[in-house]
């Protein structure tokens, strides 16, 4: 959330940016309420001044033996203006307040101008395409025999599952170790294991609510549970109350970033490095008729992300840090890459800056991304209440920053379409201690 007085010291200034990102920003509609906010507070302020001085009068008046009707009358009046001052005060209160919420981050000055993704600016790019001499399939079509199974995915669950079997599922949960290991022994991330279910506050902090409902599975509890429902026994064994609505989470994102939720932090343990593998549930609302074949764009899918929690003087280093990262691991999965600098208007809500990584899908014909890689700011840390403590400056709001590091669906797919050869599928070296295998054989036709 952008800061309040970052809004009050120059509205016109964040109108302006926030127009890079193509978003409309209703500035006088701030003003006027920010305007009323101040007068109410003004007037709160001169009310109880006038109590007060009214109230030494009386005393005054009494000492001397005086009649002090006319004061006390009046004494009167203003009680009954200053008892309605909280209300609206409260009401206004609560109107900047959503307002704030909806106003999506300030873009970082190297953002480029842009609509779309057709905006978006090439960085670099790395490797070469695969060449074939057979014909070739998507990942679909080649993962199919191999055991990539959309057909039970949609008897289990419906359209965009898919069930794994064998060589494939193995290739799946290899990338996720691969990825985990290189995180922890190498880069000095923590694993984490969170909760898959959220509640609202979680992703009101991380920027999904209010603005993203529709993309989130809700999860509505349903009759008594016993004592986790809320009873007193239930609140004495967790600590809380289960919310009876939840979220599945969009990302692991929101529940490594909530860790820090409510925390003032030492600086001198700064940056936190934190990672975890878990599914991410999306709904895709608004993206119907898109990528709907194979594994591009699924409702259920696995992720490893990576978090960095930093001092805001630091954060952009470590963006530079993360984005070399996330290359040298699809580097290491042999697959040809491109980064691309993110325009204002393809910048996710939250996010200040975006690196995006896409791989070459040499049968499709067209990239895929399988990274982002981004720079919040303090616009999650605001949202969150998360600081850390500066031995010269006090207390400060961290700098939140996040990379997919990586999307397991989309690097499967990757794998399938550009490693098939006419016997099966070739695993990147990188990988095959994972697997404990080199090849994952087509099967023969009996």
């Amino acid at each position: 959330m952008i800061d309040i007085q970052t809004l009050r010291r120059d509205a016109a200034q964040v109108e302006s940016r926030l127009k890079t990102r193509g978003f409309v920003f209703d500035r006088a509609g701030y003003e006027a309420l920010e305007a009323r906010r101040k007068a109410l507070q003004t007037r709160a302020e001169a009310l109880q001044a006038q109590r007060n001085a009214l109230s030494k009068q009386i005393g005054q008046a009494k000492g001397k033996g005086e009649d002090a009707s006319a004061l006390l009358a009046e004494v009167n009046v203003v009680t009954q203006e200053q008892a309605g001052i909280p209300a609206e005060l409260e009401s206004v209160q609560a109107s900047l307040d959503a307002l704030l919420a909806s106003l999506p981050n300030l873009p970082h000055e190297s953002v480029p101008v842009g609509r779309s993704e057709a905006d978006n600016v090439e960085v670099r790019r790395w490797g070469t395409p695969a060449t074939f001499d057979f014909a070739v399939k998507d990942h679909l079509d080649v993962g199919e025999p191999l055991g990539l199974d959309a057909a039970a995915g949609a008897k289990l669950s419906g359209a965009r599952f898919t069930v794994m079997r064998g060589g494939v599922a193995r290739l799946h949960r290899a990338l996720a170790q691969f990825m985990l290991d290189m995180h922890t022994t190498r880069h000095g991330y923590t694993e984490c294991y969170t909760p898959y279910l959220v509640n609202a506050s979680a992703l009101f902090g991380t920027g999904q609510l209010p603005k993203f409902e529709e993309d989130l599975f809700r999860v509505q509890k349903l009759g008594d549970q016993g004592p986790a429902a809320g009873t007193e026994a239930g609140q004495e064994a967790s600590g809380q109350a289960v919310p009876a609505t939840m979220y599945l989470i969009p990302t692991s994102e929101v529940s490594l970033t909530n860790l820090v939720a409510g925390e003032i932090l030492p600086g001198e343990a700064l940056p936190l490095r934190l990672t975890a593998h878990t599914p991410c549930f999306r709904s895709e609302a608004g993206s119907y008729g898109r990528d709907t074949r194979g594994m591009i764009r699924q409702h259920q899918f696995d992720k490893v992300e990576i978090v960095r929690i930093d001092r805001p003087e630091h954060s952009y280093t470590s963006l530079e840090e993360m984005v070399t990262y996330v290359r040298s691991l699809v580097e290491a999965l042999e697959l040809p890459w491109r980064i691309l600098r993110l325009c204002g208007g393809d910048l996710s809500f939250t996010s200040a800056l975006t690196f995006d990584f896409e791989v070459f899908s040499a049968v499709q014909k067209r990239w895929l991304e399988v990274s982002s890689v981004s720079n919040f700011e303090s616009y999650q840390a605001n949202r969150l209440r998360c600081r850390y403590r500066d031995a010269e400056q006090g207390v400060q709001l961290v700098h939140t920053l996040n990379g997919s590091a990586l999307a397991l669906p989309r690097i499967v797919a990757a794998l399938l379409e550009n490693n098939q050869t006419p016997e099966g599928i070739r695993i990147p070296e990188a990988l095959r201690p994972y697997t404990g295998f080199d090849f994952i054989p087509r099967p023969t036709k009996k």
